[in-house]
């Protein structure tokens, strides 16, 4: 079974602009975009889209602490 890194990889290779791979384990989280490396960002409180979701802004304190609010 694949792992989420490959299945990350096999998305972009498949024409996926961008992907966001969250790791709530580690509060990280890895930006995968064509023809670039890995992004990866530790301890944010949101991330920005940008492409195809541009504008858009993904809070993430609800993943890093559930059940809080």
């Amino acid at each position: 079974m694949p792992q989420p890194r490959e299945k990350m990889e096999e998305y972009v290779a498949n024409g996926a602009q961008l992907g966001w791979l969250i790791d709530p384990e580690t509060r990280s989280v890895s930006i995968y975009r064509p023809g670039r490396e890995v992004e990866t960002l530790s301890n944010v409180d949101s991330v920005a889209g940008e492409g195809p979701v541009a504008g858009f802004v993904l809070d993430l304190a609800k993943i890093w602490n559930p059940l809080e609010g």
